[in-house]
């Protein structure tokens, strides 16, 4: 598959973004935890939920604020601001929204084919 341009990625919603964006970000998640060592699948998974966590993928979004350039805030707010998004009971709703944040600017890094910034990205809030 072909990268996206920019524009075509901006013309996705937020929804599309964040689709898209969380399997990227939960395989980002678990290749780093499969190269700290074999371990048991249940490990792996606990080690894996608190990372794709709306209260963890929320501090990371917080944390990806000071570090990203003005036209991935853009992406970032407008996946802060989308609408439609209900929070499941494990989250509040102002978690929940900075988490989906999070995954629509990692779907459109990864569409866009930017894959040497998404990788930067995450090692920043890889270690929360």
């Amino acid at each position: 598959m072909d990268n996206l341009t920019k524009a075509e990625a901006k013309r996705l919603s937020p929804g599309a973004l964040a689709f898209y964006g969380d399997c990227v970000y939960e395989k980002l998640v678990r290749r780093m935890i499969v190269s700290l060592g074999d371990r048991p699948s249940a490990a792996l998974h606990a080690m894996s939920v608190k990372k794709v966590r709306a209260s963890y993928q929320a501090a990371a979004y917080e944390k990806l604020l000071s570090i990203i350039d003005e036209e991935e805030a853009d992406i970032l707010r407008r996946g802060r601001n989308s609408t439609g998004i209900t929070a499941p009971k494990s989250s509040n709703p102002a978690e929940y929204h900075k988490a989906t944040a999070v995954e629509v600017l990692f779907g459109y890094l990864s569409l866009i084919g930017s894959d040497q910034r998404l990788e930067q990205l995450f090692a920043e809030i890889a270690d929360l």
